[in-house]
């Protein structure tokens, strides 16, 4: 009898249509080539991850940072086929993120991407942490990426794609002991995040966020070489270890690929488990 209902069903699934949709994925949805991206603070830190990973799958990138850049960023681009141009330029400055996208598109000719990671994190307690601290930060993390995202829509809805990815942190979901302004600013860039995807996706263009967890990167230095401090992070993760910058590089792949043109408004955490213990 179990015989027979195999042979029933493989002649059913024989005779079957075609699951609509299946035969048409490839791995070229992960493909970035002849894309032109935008990664804000993308020469250092984890930008430099996400920098790297768009020019790994075939992206040309288009780098504004605040700070120098150190000559090493362009060689990694180039080294994997991808065009890399630099513009030193401070997101804050009215006007400059009109700037970077007009320059962007002067230079390399259109834009698919934008990656909004530059940010800032300053550390203190409640009663030394004033309003100019508070604006300072809320003006990086809050409202350049809003109004990089802004202008880049400028230019996305009218040839009907594109890709933004705002940095969000854990801290977009937990709250932030000596760090209000960097929570409350990663709260509300993941509500940014949802809000333009909402009215985006009508037009093709998928706007998600990346909330890195814990990484060994230049900024947690300190954290990391202070015994108790880094054992206290690491009792946190299931993986039981620090992200290495390139555990970030896949999630930036796939959400500025077609293979997540159905994913939007998504905060994808890339924390080793963080939030779930």
């Amino acid at each position: 009898m179990k015989s027979s209902h195999r042979n029933e069903a493989s002649e059913r699934g024989a005779d079957a249509a075609p699951v609509s949709g299946i035969g048409d994925f490839s791995m070229d949805h992960f493909s970035l080539k002849g894309k032109k991206a935008i990664v804000t603070g993308g020469n250092t830190g984890l930008g430099r991850a996400f920098t790297v990973a768009l020019a790994t799958a075939g992206a040309d990138l288009f780098v504004p940072s605040i700070t120098d850049d150190d000559g090493t960023t362009g060689p990694l681009v180039e080294a994997r086929g991808g065009r890399y141009e630099f513009i030193k330029a401070d997101v804050t400055r009215p006007g400059a993120p009109a700037e970077i996208v007009a320059a962007c598109v002067d230079r390399l000719g259109s834009l698919d991407i934008l990656v909004n990671s530059a940010g800032v994190c300053p550390l203190a307690s409640v009663l030394e942490f004033g309003r100019e601290q508070w604006d300072a930060t809320v003006a990086v993390n809050l409202t350049a990426a809003f109004e990089m995202a802004y202008e880049a829509a400028k230019t996305m809805v009218p040839q009907g794609s594109g890709k933004i990815i705002n940095i969000c942190s854990l801290f977009s979901f937990l709250g932030g002991r000596w760090s209000s302004a960097y929570a409350a600013t990663k709260h509300g860039l993941a509500g940014f995040t949802k809000a333009y995807a909402d009215e985006l996706a009508e037009s093709g263009i998928q706007v998600n966020g990346i909330a890195p967890g814990y990484y060994a990167t230049d900024i947690t230095t300190a954290t990391r070489s202070d015994p108790v401090t880094n054992q206290r992070v690491l009792d946190h993760i299931p993986a039981a270890r620090w992200g290495d910058p390139a555990d970030l590089m896949g999630a930036t792949v796939f959400l500025a690929s077609a293979a997540s043109d159905y994913v939007n408004g998504h905060i994808l955490v890339v924390d080793g488990g963080y939030l779930v213990r």
